[in-house]
């Protein structure tokens, strides 16, 4: 929310900047992350890859060097002059001297050629059951050497002896501190054990990742007891010292080969993991990636930090170029703030023909409209305030003639001239409702009445009779109307139709329902007027023609027009139809003020 509140209080450039900067970084920001994201996979399936590579390269000098010791021991068990010398050496047998010399020069140094031939080898021994004849170095051994061998208490023949130190010769400086050999009995048939065959090599140089390995990498090889040998105790590498963690984690099933990444100890690393059947083991090599990864991350965190410097750079410019294409928008809104203060003169410049050009153009229209409407609106306070002066000019001091009359209807009722005080009683009737003049509506009833006191009084003049018939609904009753705007015309249809014929006549007063209006019509049976006069007065009621002062030429009738306009807008008003010796009819159009007359004319037509 508080985001939101921000945002909205932001100008419109720095909200459209805002906008376009986060269009262009996000996509820009998703196409950075998968493309590092591609290049650590490509990283680490690169590591694996590597990995597989070296670890099959290792496994198949292993195989080599497996398969050179097995041959190496099947020459040796099959080397049947050595077999014999072995036989006699258990028996304890004297060997004449040129036998042995013949034995050492031809045999011995056949033997010795084959170790030497192969630089995988360490060093291939034969242990005889004797401990009394001269030994032939480096083939033919006593028994007793085999004894200073870690494995020499312990060993199945046919098996794998692993990672010790060669004891035979301890003071030589090349002796191995890792050695591994295939350990074989020579049997025989009726003795048993002649000897036993010591095919060794260094473990150091078959498995070099073991012993050898570089910073942040690690290995060791795992026999078929779990046993794990790696650098050992004094091994600095940090995986050196949960080796037996990371074997636990494995859980290898020793049937295939495996590769895999994983975060271990805090660190992402390369893991591989490949059977040796030859050896009845596996063997476990780590890569560590941080140093990798570490890299790409800092060129990330360089590469992102030079992206933001651009979109800072990208966002300084877009916001230049927003305020240049929003030049015009806030142009108008200066125009605008102008308005508010009270300025209704000043006008939008530079209107173009996009969509800010078309808004300060209606801007403009809308200022010369209101500017228009308020001096219209000016003009028709002062054509009521005229309206008010002459309806007020046409009445008679009312309040002074009222206290009159009241002082003659009481002699007249003194008297007994009750006829005389009714019309006074009439006469006064007239003179409060024009005494107390109002811009405000009445009601058609009250005008009505109106009316019926002045046709009351008329009558008394006349040797004839004026009637006066009303056909208007319940609900017309009730609409309001301008005062004194139904007397005037009355006025005009005797003064300008009736009292021409001085006969009985009479006035016909009718209200219309016509949606949401409703029209009052007023019809005499007086002298009429011809087509020529009605246009003539319908011009003087709409302003045509200048009516002038005075009475008798159309004043009354565009008094009641000004004032019905005034009040209810343009559309209402008066019109006249007329007809020659026959009638005059003066319709008044109104606006429905009151809503129950909608209701009951729905009741109506339901």
């Amino acid at each position: 929310m508080k985001h939101k509140f921000w945002f909205t209080k932001q100008k419109l450039n720095i909200k459209f900047t805002f906008i376009i900067g986060i269009i262009v970084v996000i996509p820009v920001s998703i196409v950075f992350f998968i493309l590092f994201h591609n290049m650590k996979e490509n990283i680490t399936n690169q590591a694996l890859s590597n990995l597989r590579y070296n670890m099959n390269q290792n496994y198949s000098v292993v195989q080599k060097t497996v398969d050179l010791c097995n041959m190496s021991t099947q020459v040796f068990l099959n080397y049947q002059n050595l077999n014999e010398f072995l036989k006699e050496l258990d028996d304890g047998d004297n060997i004449d001297t040129s036998n042995l010399v013949d034995f050492y020069r031809e045999d011995i140094s056949m033997l010795e050629r084959l170790v030497n031939s192969n630089p995988y080898l360490y060093q291939i021994r034969v242990y005889a059951n004797n401990n009394s004849f001269s030994e032939m170095m480096p083939i033919l051994y006593r028994r007793e050497r085999m004894e200073q061998q870690k494995w020499a208490k312990e060993y199945s023949s046919g098996e794998w002896q692993f990672d010790y130190k060669d004891k035979v010769f301890a003071q030589t400086v090349n002796s191995s501190d890792h050695t591994m050999a295939l350990i074989t009995s020579i049997e025989d048939y009726e003795r048993g054990e002649i000897g036993v065959i010591e095919v060794a090599v260094g473990m150091d140089t078959i498995f070099p990742e073991i012993f050898q390995t570089n910073q942040g990498e690690w290995a060791c090889f795992v026999d078929e007891n779990g046993k794990i040998y790696s650098q050992g105790e004094n091994g600095e590498n940090k995986w050196e010292q949960i080796k037996n963690n990371i074997v636990e984690q494995l859980e290898y099933t020793k049937e295939e080969e495996v590769y895999f990444n994983t975060k271990m100890a805090g660190e992402r690393v390369a893991i591989g993991v490949i059977p040796m059947k030859e050896l009845s083991g596996y063997t476990i090599r780590l890569v560590s990636m941080e140093g990798i990864l570490k890299n790409l991350s800092r060129e990330r965190n360089l590469y992102f930090a030079g992206i933001m410097i651009g979109f800072i750079i990208l966002g300084f410019f877009i916001n230049i170029i927003v305020k240049a294409l929003l030049y015009h928008f806030y142009q108008t809104l200066r125009t605008i703030r102008k308005i508010q203060d009270g300025d209704l003169d000043v006008r939008v410049e530079h209107t173009g023909s996009d969509e800010m050009g078309e808004l300060g153009a209606n801007i403009n229209l809308m200022l010369d409209t209101i500017k228009r409407l308020m001096e219209e609106n000016i003009d028709r306070e002062l054509l009521m305030k005229n309206s008010e002066i002459r309806a007020l000019q046409n009445q008679i001091n009312a309040h002074f003639i009222y206290n009159v009359l009241e002082s003659i209807k009481m002699m007249a009722e003194i008297d007994e001239e009750f006829a005389i005080s009714d019309a006074i009683t009439s006469l006064g009737k007239l003179l409060r409702y024009g005494m107390k003049w109002s811009t405000k509506n009445v009601t058609v009833k009250q005008e009505i009445d109106y009316i019926k006191n002045y046709l009351d009084l008329i009558n008394l003049r006349f040797d004839y009779r004026i009637n006066l018939a009303l056909t208007i609904p319940d609900n017309i009753y009730n609409q309001q109307i301008p005062k004194m705007s139904l007397q005037p015309i009355i006025e005009n249809a005797i003064y300008h139709g009736i009292e021409e014929l001085a006969e009985d006549s009479s006035i016909y007063i009718k209200a219309i329902i016509e949606g949401k209006d409703y029209t009052i019509e007023i019809t005499d049976s007086g002298r009429g007027m011809t087509e020529v006069e009605v246009k003539e007065l319908q011009k003087k009621i709409s302003g045509e023609i200048d009516v002038g002062g005075g009475s008798g030429n159309g004043i009354g009738l565009k008094n009641v027009q000004d004032r019905i306009q005034i009040a209810f807008g343009p559309n209402y008003g008066i019109s006249v139809a007329s007809k020659l010796n026959c009638y005059t009819k003066v319709m008044i159009k109104l606006p429905i003020t009151q809503s129950e007359v909608y209701e009951i004319e729905e009741a109506v037509d339901s």
